[in-house]
């Protein structure tokens, strides 16, 4: 076994094409259905909020799809990205596991983000589009995009979950810093928001709120459209770049992953990185693959959350897509697990966890932070709160090496840093977390609001 620390690809190496898991899929995804009709959408229903290629790739069952060139040269402004292999984390587990990771902290936003972030930025600006709205959860889409406008010089409005806005309000500042406007959500610009300010005047705000909100400003201007950071499937597939650079690195190394484990809220992070994997497993290559998604007990959504219809958005105003859900209701509590906290979960992701092709737990926030501290001070990486739900798991998974003696190999999926984080740091270490379950009763009472489908 190679004994290096850090392994990297030349800017030659970056991928040419983006993996299409749609064309490999045993069963197609459910379609995704009208919100006034109940039909299947159809690429017109979609035009009013995306650039006609990535409608195009949304449906697309080509497995490999090619990255402008454009794209990829501001790729190689921090593409490709290092895998590291975490050499003091497994000598203070005393762990026979050999534990590897993929870093995306390296971006300009400090996250995978930008992925996909820089690739919907340039499929608008090729369709003529000049403004762009969003939101975002904890900030690391909405600076992501923000990032994105500025390569092609486009207007960005960013609409940034109410508690996240407060608590992080150094991503706003990136967000200002790269010509975006940012708002809390809900706020009085849009229906949406002032309807529910009028219900509650002090809501926290979640993510589908913010949507809401996103595509409420979008629909109401020609020269707008509306960007997703997640969920859909145009996004997973941008990030499958990083997936595909992570099986050459392995492969040069002559190892292959026994266990793979990233943090999910939507999950582009962690489909980005198991897609390009999860084919071996499904075409029966490799069958014994174990693929571990990691969600916050607080937001707990493949693990409670049943598979329905659902809107994507508070208000109603997406398309319904087949996932599994808390229901479009669904509040979160303002704790700190981030852009985890989606009552939603992209339909690849459920697709594959429903067919059985990979697995789901939830893990509390103070056992989360515990673990990114134990990482902080063996591999020196602060990581996002998102990150350090992945990073708890595989800490269990090389904990369970030590007793069976086996050695099994551990790819973590690092989304990015915590470098903005820092008062949730601040809050765990003076002891001010908490950990928190959401009620069975609350999660029954949001999916009571189900469309009937």
């Amino acid at each position: 076994m190679d004994k290096r620390t850090k392994f990297t690809l030349s800017e030659e190496e970056i991928p040419r094409y983006w993996y299409n898991i749609q064309a490999d899929l045993p069963e197609p995804l459910p379609p995704v259905l009208h919100p006034g009709t109940g039909n299947p959408i159809t690429p017109d229903d979609l035009a009013p909020l995306f650039p006609m290629e990535l409608i195009k790739q949304e449906v697309s069952t080509e497995r490999w799809i090619e990255i402008p060139e454009e794209v990829r040269d501001i790729y190689k402004l921090w593409r490709p990205t290092t895998l590291y292999r975490a050499h003091r984390l497994e000598k203070f587990l005393d762990t026979p596991a050999k534990i590897f990771y993929k870093y995306e902290g390296s971006s300009p936003p400090g996250s995978h983000k930008p992925n996909t972030a820089v690739a919907q930025a340039y499929y608008n600006k090729m369709e003529g589009i000049k403004r762009i709205a969003t939101e975002t959860g904890a900030g690391q889409w909405g600076s992501a995009l923000s990032f994105g406008g500025a390569c092609f010089d486009l207007e960005i409005k960013v609409y940034m979950v109410r508690i996240s806005y407060d608590q992080k309000p150094y991503r706003r500042v990136m967000m200002e810093t790269w010509g975006a406007k940012c708002v809390p959500s809900p706020s009085n610009e849009t229906k949406a928001g002032r309807d529910m300010l009028a219900k509650d005047p002090d809501c926290p705000g979640s993510l589908g709120l913010a949507i809401s909100e996103a595509v409420e400003d979008a629909v109401s201007r020609d020269d707008t459209h509306y960007a997703l950071g997640s969920v859909l499937n145009h996004v997973m597939l941008h990030q499958t770049v990083n997936g595909l650079e992570a099986k050459k690195l392995m492969e040069k190394l002559d190892v292959y992953p026994d266990i793979i484990i990233g943090c999910i809220g939507g999950g582009s992070n962690f489909a980005g990185l198991f897609f390009p994997f999860v084919k071996d497993k499904i075409d029966g290559t490799k069958p014994d693959l174990r693929i571990i998604n990691v969600e916050p007990a607080s937001c707990p959504t493949l693990t409670k959350g049943p598979y329905a219809y659902d809107f994507g958005d508070a208000a109603g105003l997406t398309p319904l897509i087949k996932m599994y859900t808390l229901g479009h209701g669904f509040i979160p509590p303002p704790v700190h697990a981030g852009g985890l906290r989606y009552h939603g979960m992209a339909p690849l992701i459920c697709h594959l966890y429903r067919l059985g092709f990979v697995e789901a737990r939830a893990e509390h926030q103070l056992a989360t932070f515990q673990a990114g501290i134990t990482f902080a001070r063996t591999e020196g990486i602060i990581s996002a709160p998102e990150a350090n739900h992945a990073i708890k798991a595989v800490i269990d998974e090389a904990l369970k090496c030590k007793e069976s003696g086996e050695s099994k190999t551990i790819l973590l999926a690092h989304s990015g840093h915590g470098h903005v984080d820092m008062a949730a740091y601040d809050a765990y270490l003076s002891g001010k977390l908490h950990d928190y379950e959401y009620p069975r009763e609350m999660v029954e009472e949001a999916l009571a609001q189900l469309p009937k489908v």
